[in-house]
């Protein structure tokens, strides 16, 4: 039986404009359930068998809401927790014309801030063939610790650990504070998956994707970077001590009618994840990953509209 996949973060609220503008223009929202690792969990449940999923939401009807959810998506509850002191993080999306978004966050002391250390057991890691976590849960509160235990806990079990960086500007004091947590975090990192501008920000910057992700691969501990760049597809390299083939690719994504683009660069990790579990090698997946990508945009919502392999296939299909 295959090992598990654990993911660990934040399940939240969005909060999707009726049309898009600035937020001080739009007076109706749709709520929608969402959060990075949230999605990534639902979408390796579309694609594959549900992972484990840590997660913490208040004791609040959006709380309720998201557990249900969840439970809903086949997902796992056992690691679900309920904060009976803490509300449930809102994030409102604001989208332009072309579906790109920005996010305005309610999440001061929120439940997702309160993970706490330990609660991952060594058996349960001990299960796990890969772990993967975002940047949003070390921004602040107690889940800043939770997560770096989590991450050092699991490198030293052998798990293969994911990180996706998520810079949400609002949530950091500064980039400079960002940089240099996310950097220690990277310590306990094997495969990150990033767009340009998180790159630049952890000083990883260089004349093109590709290059960036190979600067944090050459620098280590890393064996494997993807740089997601919307539209445009994605780039990545694995070095010499990835568990797959060392290669540099270039995809240039699916053309597909872009709705909405909340949640593309979850449905993005979870098909990588996926792929490279499936023993695919680097250019296979990031073509997988690109076509769950692009298949998440063609309608509105994040976890909502996640696809299964089925719904993925045409796009690679060959024309």
């Amino acid at each position: 039986m295959a090992r598990e996949v654990l993911v660990a973060g934040e399940t939240l609220i969005d909060c999707i404009p009726e049309r898009p503008g600035p937020l001080e223009d739009v007076a109706g929202f749709e709520r929608r359930p969402g959060g990075a690792p949230a999605n990534v969990a639902v979408a390796l449940a579309r694609l594959e068998r549900p992972p484990l999923f840590w997660t913490r939401v208040g004791a609040d009807p959006f709380g309720r809401y998201l557990e249900r959810t969840l439970a809903d998506r086949d997902l796992p509850t056992r690691f679900v927790e309920r904060d009976a002191d803490a509300k449930t993080t809102l994030a409102f999306v604001t989208h332009d014309e072309t579906g790109d978004r920005e996010f305005t966050f309610y999440r001061d002391g929120t439940a997702d801030t309160r993970l706490e250390p330990g609660r991952i057991d060594d058996e349960t890691l001990a299960d796990c063939e890969w772990v993967h976590a975002g940047g949003v849960a070390l921004a602040s509160g107690s889940s800043r610790a939770a997560m770096f235990d989590l991450l050092e806990r699991a490198a030293g079990a052998g798990c293969t650990v994911s990180f996706d960086p998520n810079l949400r500007p609002e949530l950091w004091a500064d980039t400079e504070t960002f940089a240099n947590v996310v950097g220690d975090a990277l310590a306990h990192v094997d495969v990150c998956l990033a767009t340009v501008e998180e790159l630049a920000a952890l000083d990883f910057a260089g004349e093109s994707p590709t290059a960036s992700a190979r600067a944090a691969v050459e620098r280590g501990p890393v064996h494997t970077a993807f740089v997601t760049r919307g539209g445009d597809g994605a780039v990545a390299v694995a070095g010499a001590d990835a568990p797959w083939p060392a290669a540099a690719v270039d995809h240039a994504g699916f053309a597909v009618d872009a709705v909405d683009t909340t949640g593309a660069g979850d449905a993005f990790v979870a098909g990588a994840i996926a792929a490279l579990r499936d023993g695919r090698d680097l250019r296979e997946t990031v073509a997988f990953a690109n076509a769950v990508a692009a298949t998440t945009t063609t309608a509105s919502g994040a976890m909502t509209v996640l696809p299964t392999r089925d719904e993925v296939s045409p796009l690679l299909e060959p024309k």
